[in-house]
């Protein structure tokens, strides 16, 4: 009997070698790159007006057990959950605000490699690239709102659609349910990106009918109608599970088809976010290199030979201009309205004859080397700065002035989470979740007052300073203070006697009738 030969450090080391060398590390390297720049200090800007009634929203389930849907609230119900399961695993904190949706942006750059086998490896890489290092899909993508998950579904309803179309298997299906059911539970705009889909297949067929594209024939679906009927079941078992707020609110239900009187209303007059039809073009035009090449792009879709770039670049300019009739607009939309175009870009960029390939590949770095500068330059040195446009009702870094202290003492005694605060002032959010594990502290608005006024901490409203002085007693450490712009700014107010050691060797700014 012949024994064994264990094999030697150098052919185990061998066989690791060809084992790596096999693998294809391109979609890995492109990930990495998407994970570094969403998660690196992910907690470095304060968080966004919507971040904190989103978190607002969160701590109410957490109270009530379920969401209750409000038609009037423009947003579906899945987002608050996906943060509840994530509040409640990882604490009530700021990473754990934004990780789900960090992980769904990383997600979407690995799904828009799953367009390969409809636009080609190279189109389908150049387009994760863009969107990796892209300003707008980064800066949305650390940030715990909507959108991110209207980009995922909508990537997914489009996926699904052209892989029936060119593939027909039952994957493709399941993709083009889920995704339709998860923008339906996302956001009421889905009605926008289904419009669009639509129509854009109507004008992809007559521009086959211009010019022949190779492969614009539907293929034989080769899925059964038991696969249908179960993607049909899943998709309304998921919208009535969440809308109903997990079977405690039925009448969330109703808001399905209630939400488009007001939505219509608020995109026709704006309420406040109303824009010129041209700013997201503005929009690009600042920030979005490569998709402004996607852009003009579309103008040459007749040369692609691909059915599916075709429709990408009918859809993507066809979205884009049903949301810039829409009155209302807000920078982030962005992301779920563009990213067909990064796949145009791609296909533009290498649509020049093969003596031109090399010329096109240079042009394409060059442009993801400007959009990757722009994106650091956004995200890491002025991701609060108001004069940039993508930064929108942003959180100013004042906001630390009050924050650092009361967690400081928190966080090394957890009694101080008793300390009392009075914040008299109208719309003080993103504080209501970021302080809300401080019980004791209150929020007043319009002519409401607390009493007695005095308290470890004040926010006090400009208008309302020379009123709530009046009533004081104590000592106080003195600041300015504005939480946003668009904001009347406030008096921050830290109590003399609890805070002494933030503000060593200063004398207390405000001293009240009591003190003396």
């Amino acid at each position: 009997m012949a024994l064994a030969v264990s094999p030697s450090r150098a052919e185990l080391f061998g066989g690791w070698q060809k084992r790596l060398g096999t693998i294809d590390w391109v979609p890995w390297i492109i990930i990495a790159l998407g994970v570094f720049l969403r998660f690196l200090l992910l907690g470095m800007k304060p968080p966004h007006f919507d971040e904190g009634i989103n978190g607002w929203f969160v701590d109410q389930m957490t109270k009530t057990g379920f969401y209750r849907y409000d038609p009037t609230n423009y947003h579906g119900p899945f987002h608050f959950y996906v943060e509840f399961l994530a509040q409640t695993l990882l604490g009530r904190n700021l990473w754990a605000l934004r990780l789900p949706v960090v992980l769904a942006s990383t997600f979407c750059i690995w799904l828009t490699m799953r367009f390969e086998p409809l636009v080609g490896r190279r189109i389908s890489r150049l387009a994760a690239v863009a969107m990796a290092v892209s300003p707008g899909f980064v800066f949305y993508g650390r940030y715990s709102i909507h959108e991110v998950w209207l980009l995922l579904f909508s990537m997914l309803f489009i996926l699904g659609l052209l892989g029936l179309w060119k593939v027909g298997t039952s994957g493709y299906l399941w993709c083009a349910g889920m995704g339709l059911s998860g923008m339906i539970l996302t956001k009421e705009t889905y009605i926008i990106h289904v419009g669009c889909a639509v129509l854009a297949a109507v004008v992809a067929w007559i521009s086959h009918q211009i010019t022949s594209a190779s492969d614009a024939k539907p293929v034989r679906q080769v899925w059964a109608n038991l696969d249908f009927a179960v993607v049909i079941a899943v998709g309304l078992a998921a919208i009535i599970f969440f809308y109903s707020g997990t079977f405690y609110n039925w009448n969330g239900v109703k808001g399905l088809y209630e939400t488009f009187n007001a939505w219509f209303a608020t995109g026709h007059n704006g309420n406040g976010h109303e824009k010129p039809w041209n700013y997201w073009l503005k929009l690009i035009g600042r920030y979005e290199p490569a998709i402004a090449i996607g852009l003009l792009g579309c103008v040459a879709c007749q040369m692609f030979k691909t059915i599916a770039l075709r429709y990408l670049a009918i859809y993507g300019a066809g979205t884009l201009a049903a949301y810039s009739i829409v009155h209302y607009k807000t920078p982030w939309c962005i992301i779920s309205i563009v990213w067909p175009l990064l796949f145009v870009f791609g296909a533009a960029v290498l649509l020049p004859a093969d003596r031109f390939r090399r010329t096109g590949y240079i042009a394409a770095g060059v442009v993801l080397a400007v959009s990757l500068a722009l994106s650091v330059r956004l995200n890491y040195f002025r991701c609060t700065t108001d004069t940039e446009p993508y930064v929108y009702v942003q959180t100013y870094n004042d906001i630390f002035k009050l924050t650092d202290p009361l967690l400081k003492l928190a966080h090394k005694n957890p009694t101080y989470y008793q300390l009392v605060g009075h914040f008299i002032r109208t719309s003080a959010y993103p504080l209501p979740w970021t302080l809300g594990d401080f019980p004791r502290i209150g929020y007043y608005e319009k002519d409401n007052l607390p009493s007695p006024i005095d308290a470890d901490v004040l926010v006090v409203q400009e208008d309302k300073i020379a009123l709530v002085e009046a009533k004081l007693q104590g000592s106080y450490y003195t600041m300015p203070f504005t939480i946003r712009p668009y904001q009347d700014t406030s008096k921050l107010y830290f109590s003399a006697k609890m805070f002494k050691d933030f503000f060593q060797g200063r004398v207390p700014d405000f001293v009240g009738k009591g003190s003396g």
